[in-house]
Order: structure tokens, then sequence, then C-alpha cells
């Protein structure tokens, strides 16, 4: 350092004293070597002139070490200088001091952090002083907002579980109860506005009172709890209901302390971003209450089969008290929870009163515990349930909702069935079943035995029960809704009310058009005869051949009225019949009585006798559009559908249309109770229910299926029956044998599905009052005798020619249909029917031929010209198939030869 930079030395001080106190003024160095003043050459007080003065005053600088500089003495070099620093003001070697501190020593400069202490010793050495707790502190805390800061500012509400979003569909019975539940978890979402005050009340006085003030975390709360706790109290939840739904919604249920902190920060998020309404609801749909439900909804319906919207104060307080554990305190489970019960139920409602949630007067009211409902099983789709369900499901997602919507769940569906006619009539079926039919015993004729039957409200479409088969979780197919199985004879009723409402075309009125006709027409009914088109060709079969319709037996019934024909299901008088009318009309009667066009058949002569394949549920609407006097209403499962609390338009009894006139409805009605209530009808055996009905019975080629549709005023049901093996290729199987063994046994719709019927309209029907169906009004129609019509066929060669013998009493007719469709023959080989009769047999010829009767003998002669129809009575069953003095022939013909011929003769295509 230069000379010019030294700091001169200061007066005053200990040293100056000392060195006063020495000769000359002077601290001696060792050695008798002078001292070194510290100052320049000549500045005063140097060595030389003047020096040691008296009264002159020097202080001596010390050297670092102890050493003092002298004249003598060169000056520290640079680094000897920072060498002496390193080592500090020490005690000199000759025991001086350095110009400060003790014995020459020079205090340290302090640390940034003084710790360990300097200056302190022992315990306090180690001890921090307030003064640095005070900064840790102060730091610490600091950094602590700031990091909570940034977190909480980074902090994203994350998406909501998946399993709080999955609910089930709820399907419900025409009474409201629930008849099953699909989905894995019991949970139904509904808005706050659906869930009643007094509920949303007692959740906050039972769970957090504060809710509406607090921000989402209760301090107080949290450190109430944990003192409980700590005295042994208790224990106590220190969550908020915020929190509580977050824990629930969004975060998983780890205890551990990564999820505790998340779900403070996620809470302090939902409680700024959500409104108190929106946690609220949330967090009543999302927690568990018990008896497998989330939610409020399914723990209102599990534990009082009520809605949330509809739970009061005392009903309320008990699901309340669920929310703290529904393992402690559900009131079923035995007896100690049932008084923890009791006790957490009058303290949530002394709370309600005690927060200002609900008036003393009212709390007053809740003197009785409710009494949660005996616990129903798991509910599941077996035995008809599930063919329940799928039909209403059907039904839904006609009206536009997906699948995928039904499997994220939230619905309510409540259906149109009836709980007590859908248990009797699968008591039917199985009676039936049971008393008829073994698979062990008769394996080939009654094993894979298929019955399907729906039952539906005449006048409003709803299907109030079905029986879809002998258990869904077994036989997956619904047999009340499925389609394949041909109708029969079950179709005739409406060709016959295709005739009365639109007319044959084969006698046009007064203005050119069809004239409708009365059910007395009479037509044909003889079996094998040729069937004539509207343009005056025969149906043919697909090789060429004259088609020959066939009835089940071949007995000569000769021209009989159309109720006749309904009453022993004669085939050939309603095959002409549909021809006549126009197979496409009756194709629109089909479709206007509910009948899917998807399942109707394609348009040959067979149409007419049952080659449709409808479901049971379609046929029973078709009857009941019968007995509602012609109005037909779609049949439908769904009553309403709500969705998360919202119910859902689209839904309920859809509107009525007018299929046919009512005078044409009635008097469908009319002939068809003569096929149960007169001698020999068909479908006899339905007299057992012992009231007023309508019905026709239907029986298919080969035997293959069996049906038997019937109604009262109140109730139309449809009951079919085949034999199919489940996932067989084969398809329909034949029925001969059913139920005897006897394979020459054939099954028919007066048999076992009449039975099946009665034995649940009996059990349906009881308890109500009979009523009668309208009485027939005007059909403004004509009695047509087809025996003189210009379209109409004459018969082939006369039942007596075949070998087989006559039914008797006629049954239920087998449709036969032909091996192909028929088509038109070429017109050049069409001439009519043969000119006049032949051998005295058969009815007369068209255009030709007499009413009856052929000629005498022979009866070869040319014939007349055409006559008109003629109001001739009709044949009945027990007439002569022969014999003479007959009443006379017509026109082109001589003296009869008895009622429908002459002698028993070899029969002849004749007129």
């Amino acid at each position: 350092m230069s000379e010019h930079r030294r700091k001169p030395p200061q007066d005053g001080g200990n040293a100056p004293g000392r060195r006063g106190a020495q000769p000359g003024g002077e601290r001696q160095p060792p050695g008798g070597r002078p001292p070194y003043n510290g100052n320049p050459a000549g500045a005063p007080g140097a060595g030389g002139p003047g020096a040691g003065a008296p009264g002159s005053r020097r202080r001596a600088t010390a050297r670092p070490g102890g050493q003092q500089h002298t004249a003598q003495q060169p000056r520290m070099t640079r680094a000897e200088m920072r060498k002496a620093a390193k080592r500090g003001g020490g005690r000199a070697a000759n025991g001086t001091t350095g110009p400060s501190g003790r014995a020459g020593r020079t205090p340290p400069k302090k640390r940034f952090i003084d710790y360990p202490r300097w200056g302190k010793s022992g315990v306090r050495r180690w001890l921090p002083s307030w003064k640095q707790m005070l900064s840790v502190f102060l730091i610490f805390f600091g950094g602590s907002v700031a990091a909570v800061g940034v977190a909480y500012s980074q902090t994203t509400l994350p998406d909501l579980n998946k399993a709080v979003q999955q609910q089930n569909n709820i399907y419900q019975w025409s009474d409201g109860t629930t008849l099953a539940t699909t989905g894995e978890t019991n949970r139904q979402i509904v808005h706050l506005d659906h869930i009643s005050t007094e509920m949303q009340w007692a959740a906050i006085s039972a769970e957090n009172a504060s809710f509406k003030t607090d921000h989402g975390i209760d301090p107080k709360g949290i450190a109430r709890a944990v003192l409980n706790m700590a005295q042994g109290g208790e224990t106590q939840g220190g969550s908020t209901i915020t929190q509580q739904y977050v824990k629930n919604a969004f975060l998983s249920q780890d205890q551990t302390l990564s999820r505790k902190v998340k779900e403070l920060f996620v809470t302090l998020r939902v409680d700024k971003e959500k409104s108190k309404e929106e946690i609220l609801e949330g967090y009543l749909n999302t927690s568990w209450f018990g008896r497998g439900s989330y939610g409020v909804q399914a723990a209102a319906k599990a534990y009082y089969n009520m809605n949330a919207k509809d739970l009061d104060a005392c009903h309320a307080a008990m699901l309340a008290g669920l929310l703290k554990g529904a393992g402690y305190y559900d009131p079923s489970l035995n007896a100690a929870n049932h008084a923890r019960a009791v006790a957490r139920w009058g303290d949530i409602l002394d709370n309600m009163v005690r927060f200002n949630h609900l008036s003393q007067a009212d709390r007053d009211k809740c003197t009785t515990f409710p009494e949660p409902v005996k616990e129903q099983g798991a509910s599941n789709l077996g035995g008809q349930k599930g063919y329940l369900v799928d039909t209403a499901q059907r039904f839904v997602k006609s009206k536009g909702i997906e699948q995928k919507d039904l499997d994220r769940g939230g619905y309510t569906i409540r259906t149109t069935f009836d709980k007590k006619k859908v248990a009797e009539l699968e008591a039917a079926v199985k009676k039936v079943s049971k008393a008829n039919f073994d698979a062990k015993k008769r394996p080939k004729t009654d094993s894979d035995v298929q019955v399907g039957a729906a039952s539906v409200e005449p006048g409003t479409g709803k299907i109030v029960a079905l029986y879809g088969g002998p258990d869904y979780l077994k036989h997956f197919t619904n047999n009340a809704d499925s389609t394949g199985i041909p109708i029969g004879s079950t179709m005739k009723p409406i060709v016959l009310a295709s005739a009365m409402e639109y007319g044959v075309q084969t006698k046009l009125d007064s203005q050119g058009k069809p004239t409708r006709i009365t059910p007395d027409s009479r037509y044909n009914g003889n079996d094998k005869i040729r069937i004539r088109q509207l343009d005056g060709n025969y149906v043919t079969q697909q090789d060429g051949s004259v088609l020959l319709q066939t009835n089940e037996s071949p007995k000569a019934w000769g021209y009989i009225s159309l109720r006749t024909a309904m009453l022993y299901s004669v085939n050939t008088p309603f095959v002409q019949l549909g021809e006549d009318v126009g197979l496409k009309k009756v194709s629109e009667m089909s479709q206007a009585v509910g009948l899917r066009k998807e399942s109707l058949a394609s348009l040959n002569a067979s149409f007419s006798i049952g080659t449709s394949t409808p479901s049971a549920i379609r046929m029973a609407n078709a009857y009941a559009t019968f007995a509602a006097s012609g109005t037909e209403v779609d049949p439908y499962s769904v009553v309403s559908v709500t969705h998360e609390g919202t119910k859902l338009k689209g839904f309920g009894q859809p509107e009525s249309n007018r299929a046919m006139d009512a005078a044409v409805a009635d008097t469908v009605t009319d002939v068809l109770k003569d096929v149960i209530w007169k001698d020999g009808g068909t479908g006899a055996a339905a007299k057992a229910l012992g009231r007023v009905a309508a019905g026709k019975t239907g029986t298919t080629d080969e035997n293959k299926s069996a049906w038997f549709v019937g109604y009262t005023p109140q109730l139309s049901t449809a009951v079919a029956m085949w034999r199919e093996k489940p996932g067989s290729k084969k398809g329909l199987q034949q029925m001969y044998g059913l139920g005897t063994g006897n394979i020459s046994d054939s099954v028919h719709g007066g048999k076992y599905p009449t039975e099946i019927w009665t034995e649940y309209m009996t059990a349906a029907l009881q308890g109500t009052q009979e009523q009668p169906f309208p009485t027939p009004g005007d059909l403004d129609a004509v009695k047509l005798d087809a025996s003189g019509a210009p379209s109409t066929a004459s018969p082939s060669p006369s039942a007596s020619a075949s070998s087989e013998p006559p039914s008797a009493p006629p049954s239920d007719t087998p449709s036969r249909r032909p091996p192909s469709a028929p088509t038109m023959p070429d017109p050049g080989n069409s001439d009519g029917f043969p000119d006049g009769g032949g051998n005295g047999n058969g009815a007369g010829g068209w255009n030709t031929g007499g009413v009856l009767g052929g000629g005498n003998g022979n009866g070869n002669g040319p014939g007349g010209t055409s006559p008109t129809p003629v109001d001739s009575p009709e044949t009945t069953p027990s007439a002569p198939e022969g014999g003479g003095g007959g009443r006379p022939g017509g026109v082109g013909g001589g003296t009869g030869g008895g009622w429908l011929g002459g002698t028993t003769g070899a029969a002849d295509s004749g007129g």
C-alpha cells in the first residue's frame, strides 16, 4: 500500500496512554530497536530532527503478527499482509497486542447466517436466536403461500369419475312399482328441483351446517373434529359437503397425503366455479346410501319406494342419517343399527329446527320413526321380466332413443304391463303345459314346445300382459313379439271385414262400385275347388296346373254362408272371397287393424287363409280393433319415460285410427261369437269362460302352428303354439301327437291354445263386470249368393269321390299353401266353367248352368244366360248329398236331381 494512503494514528484510546507511560513516550521494541512511527519520511513525528520531543504523540502501528514496524525494518509486502490477514490479529510473540481486540486479536467478520452462533458457548451456541427462528418462519410461510398460490392457479377441475356417471335404467310396472333394473350401478341422477327441500336441508343439517356460507373448507369443523377425537369422543369427519362431493366425483377413495392435498385444491376450485346448488345436487347424486343404492333417488326407492321429490322431513332425516355410514345406520340390519338410526334421526330433525330449516310444528309431527320397507332382492331379468323389458326397450328405441343412450343409463321407463295379469298369463301357460306335455316321457312329440301370448286393452292399445317363453335367462327369444309363425285361419275375420268394408268387385252397385256384402252371403264350401281371379282366369300353380283349393276335410259343404264357413273354419269360401275383394284390399285391411306390412305374406290365393306371420302382440291388437268397434290404436308398452328427472316427450297412448266402420267391426264380432257359443264351433272350449266373448281358431299346413285369438269388450288376447328347437336351423316342427304321443292326432287352435286363453281370461277378468258387445248397426250391404255370381268358382269333383271320410264334427282347418306362388294361365286356355251339370250332380255352371242343380239325367245340354244372384237357402252340413226330386235347376238346366245334384255318381267338374 502506498505511504500517502496510510491513515494517521488517532488520538486517545488506551494504547496512547500506555505508550505515554514509557520513556520517550514510546514503547521500546525488544533489542533496543527504534520504533517505527508509521509516518512517511519527513512527516511530523518521523525519525530525525525533533523526533521524541516532549509533547509529541506518536502512535505506533503494530504489524500484523504482533510486531511493530521500525525504521530499520522493511515494510511488509502485499503477500505478507494477506497472510497476516488470514491469520488474524493474535497475540504477538512478545506478548504485545495489535491495535484492537484482546491481545491484539482482530474481531472476525460476521457470517451471513451466524450459525453456530459466534461468541456463544455450550448449548446456546447451537440454539438459534429468536430472530433466526422468526426469519425461518417468515421464509417458510411466505414460500408456502407462494407455492399454494402457484398450485391453485394451475389446478383445473378433473373429469368426473366414470363411476359416478354410471346409472341404471329402471323399468316400472303400470302402477309405478319397480319391475326390473338394468345396469351395474343402482343410481338415478336427478336434478335438484326433483329432490325435496326437506331432503336438501336434512343433508345440510346432518353433514355441513355452514355449507351455504363456507368456501368449501371449514377450519373450525376440522379443529372441532380433531379435538373431539383427541378427547376420546365419537369419531367425526371434518370434511364439508363440498369436500365429500369432490372425493366422490373427482378423486379416488385412497387415504393418502397426496390425495388429501389434491382434494384441498380441487375443493377450492369447485367452490369457486360451481354454485352451491350444483354442489349439493352432485353430492346427493353421488353419495352411498346403502342397500346397493347410489344417490338419493335410488335410496328413496330402496328404503321407502318413493321418489326423492316426495320425501318429507321425517323420511328425509332418516336418509340423511345414512350419509354418515349406511353400514352403521341402516335400521333394518340389526338392533344396534336401529337404535343408532333412531337417535341420529332425532338429532337431525332437531338440527333442522335449530338452523331454521324446519318449524317446530313440523318437527312435532315426526313422532314415529319411519321404518323402511323390506329390502327387495336384486332385480334381475329372469322369468317373464326379461321379455317385458325387451318389449319396452324395443318400443323406446322406436321413438328415437338409441342403444348407446340406454347404455349410459338414467332412464325411468314406466310400462303398460299389469303385474297381476302377467303372472296370471304365465300361470295359465304353465298349468296347461304341465297337464298335457311331457318331454321326458314323449320326447319325439312333446319336446321343444313354444308358446307366445299377448293381451291388449281394446280402445287404448295398452299391452297389459305377455308371455315370451319359459325363462328369459334360458330362452332369449321373445315369443310374444316374434314373427315367423303363420297365423292360419285367424286371418279369416280380416278377409270378412274387407268384404264388408270395401265390397266385392264381382258385383257392382248402381254407381259401378264394388258391392258391400253381409256375412250371410253364400260361397262354395266344397273341398278341392278351383279359384277364379277377377279377370276370369283360374289360379294356377307354378307348374301351370290349376290350383285345387282344399279344406281340412273333404266334406261336401256346398254353398254355405260366410258365417257358417267361419263357424266351422272352412277354407274355400274365404279363398274365393279374398279374390273377389282383391288381395290388395285385404292387405290394406290387415295393415289398418295393426298388422305390420313386413309380416304379411305375398299376395297369392293362400294369403286369405293365414300364410302371414305377425306376432302375438299384433294379432291381439288386430282383434282388439274389432272389440273397439273398428277403432285401432297401435299396441304400445311404455306409458312414460323420464331421464334424470326430466319427462321426455313422445310417449303415452298413440293416436287412434278408424280402421273400418263400426257396423262392420261389430258384425265381425257377432260372427266370431258364434265360433265360441254355437254348437260345433271350433272355439267351443272357450265357453268355459262363462261370459260373452268372441274369437277365432287357427291351424296351419302340416300342423306346424296353432292359434286362438279371442276377446271380450275389456280384453283381447292371442295365444300361439308351435314346436321349434331354440338355435336350430330346421325351423318349425310338426305337432302331430303333441300331448298324446299318437302321431295321427293333430293339434288345432281349438285345443291347447284355447285352453290357455280360457284359463288366463278367467283369472284376468275375475272381479270385473261382464259387458255386452255392441249390437251391429246397418251395414248398407247386400246378401250375395255367389252360387249365381259371375265370378265365383264352381266346385271341382265332389267330395264323395275322395277316399278320405269326412271328419265330424269339422275341426279348425289348417291352411294349405300352394307349393309356390300361383301364376296366371294362358288366357286362351280359360274357357270358363263347364257348361251345364254333369250326371245330375254339381252346382250350375257360370253363364250356362243353373243355381244348384244340373239337368235331368246327364244334364249336358246347353246352358242359359247369366243368372242374377238369387237368395237361396243355405246348405247345411246335414243336407243329403244325393237323391231325387230336388228343386228346379237354373236357367239353363232341367229338373234338378237333388239338393246338391243327382245320384251319388262319380263327381265331375260340372257346373
